[in-house]
């Protein structure tokens, strides 16, 4: 679901073979709301808040159902969805899957974890800050309270930033201003690149079994600056507002029971590497 938004874009260019992606369990429906951009893929064309017969229809024959579909901040400030959509498009793949045997994967955020200091396991309480984070929190509950309801197993995703597709690589433009903090750090934030992103999510979809939630990022931390620096793209300093967020790390512990992340992927030079070889499809 929601298979031509950015994470879509990232599957659909990486994962092996994606018209059939028989790696991970069988062939793949790619769900869109508008035209396909490929006629290759699988389509399922509708929309799964207004068609849910539809959806649960094609869910029949599916073991997974990864759940990409969401209101981001900047599709919201532009009048193109709600905040409250993500919990219903999550309630929707849970409806859909309930009694089919199929299990349900949501995308959700870091953002659920708010300000706090320390490595961030799953254990720890949500404490979002942002309208995003709230509504990703929002969604975690609701589609657990539903699962758990409808006997169907629901796991939430907590992703990182997504070297790319994040503010940073992603937002650049000249005179691009980064915060500063006092120490002369920028923020720090767990990252992913978006190769390994996808390699990690169809480990996921394979696993037979998984918690309620799940970290995803590399080990560690990456500064917002260094990720610019490996990038070539020159940025000015601003010094920090009370309000910014100095580090955000997650723990991969849990996730690293499913899937391997190599000590070169965490690489700052890595991620732009990757970075680049999606750039044709994000341009396209």
């Amino acid at each position: 679901m929601g298979a031509t938004g950015r994470i879509g874009a990232i599957l659909r260019r990486f994962w092996p073979d994606p018209g059939n992606a028989s790696q991970y369990g069988g062939g793949v429906v790619w769900q869109t709301r508008h035209n396909p951009p490929e006629k290759t893929l699988n389509w399922l064309h509708l929309d799964p808040l207004n068609d849910p017969a539809g959806l649960r229809r094609t869910v029949q024959t599916c073991k997974v159902v990864l759940c990409l579909a969401g209101v981001t901040p900047a599709a919201a400030q532009a009048g193109t969805g709600q905040m409250a959509d993500n919990i219903a498009l999550a309630e929707a793949a849970v409806r859909a899957a309930a009694g089919t045997g199929a299990r349900v994967i949501l995308a959700s955020s870091a953002a659920v974890y708010g300000n706090q200091p320390g490595i961030l396991e799953e254990s720890c309480p949500l404490a979002p800050l942002s309208d995003y984070g709230r509504a990703k929190a929002g969604m975690e509950t609701r589609a657990r309270q539903l699962g758990a309801q409808l006997g169907v197993p629901v796991c939430s995703l907590r992703i990182g930033n997504i070297a790319g597709i994040d503010a940073i690589l992603g937002g650049w433009r000249p005179g691009f201003q980064l915060d500063q903090f006092g120490d002369g750090r920028t923020p720090q934030r767990s990252y992913i690149g978006v190769l390994t992103l996808a390699r990690v999510l169809g480990d996921l979809v394979r696993a037979d079994h998984l918690p309620k939630s799940l970290n995803v990022a590399m080990p560690g931390v990456i500064e917002m600056g260094a990720l610019l620096d490996a990038a070539g793209l020159a940025w000015v300093p601003h010094p920090a507002p009370e309000s910014a967020i100095a580090r955000v790390v997650l723990s991969t512990r849990a996730l690293e029971r499913f899937t391997s992340l190599t000590e070169a992927e965490g690489r700052a030079s890595e991620m732009v590497r990757q970075w680049h070889l999606l750039e044709p499809v994000l341009k396209g």
